[in-house]
């Protein structure tokens, strides 16, 4: 099965409403018709989520959300539910990134009836997978997140076809994360290529990731799209990335 690049930001806990929005009229303007082979996405916090997704309407690039809860309503003070997020333009959910695991309790149950409430209501969950640095060099990456994603796949599989698997090596995100070598994130992308590469909608690569490196990355058997992070926190940043993948989706048709 071939699949179009997914190419996406989350800002995580960064801009302001007007930045956000600022953002995506710079990015809509810039993007005109879109990118060839590529599906673009933004991800800006919860607060502005109902602004970008109003500026980027009927533009190629989705919007989305950087987390929701799996029940549909409630006693859940804090939350967001996923009609609520739809409700309010997202077309992805976010699911599982390891800071969240990290810090917020996030659990492999907890991915699991995410995705289940995501797929429902009809969304793209983008579930993010990924090892520590101690797996890594014991060498356990490979069944580190082949075990993520059964675990995040288990329950329902209608309209699997839809989601989105973002391998994100904890070792290799946010300020302090170190840039991979390709041959060092190729094993764990083979063996999600092989496992769920004819089921998901796409298998993308997230960890320092930068105008410089994408071309490489890219090039990784089985990487089908990248999650991108400071990189493309500035739109500049992240149309150089968009080339990149417009040059390897025309290179690769």
């Amino acid at each position: 099965m071939t699949h179009p690049l997914w190419i996406g930001t989350s800002f995580k806990m960064n801009k302001t409403r007007a930045e956000s929005v600022a953002y995506a009229a710079r990015l809509r303007s810039a993007l005109g018709d879109g990118v060839p082979g590529v599906r673009a996405f933004v991800i800006p916090p919860a607060t502005a989520l109902a602004e970008v997704s109003a500026v980027l309407d009927g533009s190629p690039v989705r919007t989305g959300v950087q987390n929701a809860h799996w029940a549909d309503g409630g006693a859940w003070t804090g939350e967001l539910s996923v009609p609520q997020a739809a409700d309010a333009g997202a077309r992805i959910v976010e699911i599982g990134h390891s800071e969240r695991r990290a810090h917020f309790a996030e659990t492999d149950g907890t991915v699991r009836l995410k995705v289940g409430a995501v797929l429902r209501h009809g969304l793209t969950p983008l579930v993010c997978c990924g090892e520590s640095a101690e797996v890594f060099e014991s060498g356990g990456s490979v069944g580190h997140v082949l075990r993520q994603a059964e675990a995040a796949f288990a329950g329902p599989a209608d309209g699997l076809e839809r989601a989105l698997i973002a391998y994100e090596p904890v070792w290799a995100i946010g300020e302090h994360g170190r840039e991979p070598r390709p041959e060092e994130v190729a094993p764990v992308h083979e063996a999600l290529a092989a496992e769920w590469g004819g089921r998901v909608g796409g298998i993308l690569y997230g960890g320092s990731v930068s105008p410089d490196n994408a071309a490489d990355l890219l090039g990784v058997p089985g990487v089908g799209g990248l999650f991108v992070g400071r990189a493309a926190w500035d739109v500049e940043g992240y149309l150089r990335i968009l080339e990149a993948g417009r040059r390897h989706a025309g290179a690769t048709a």
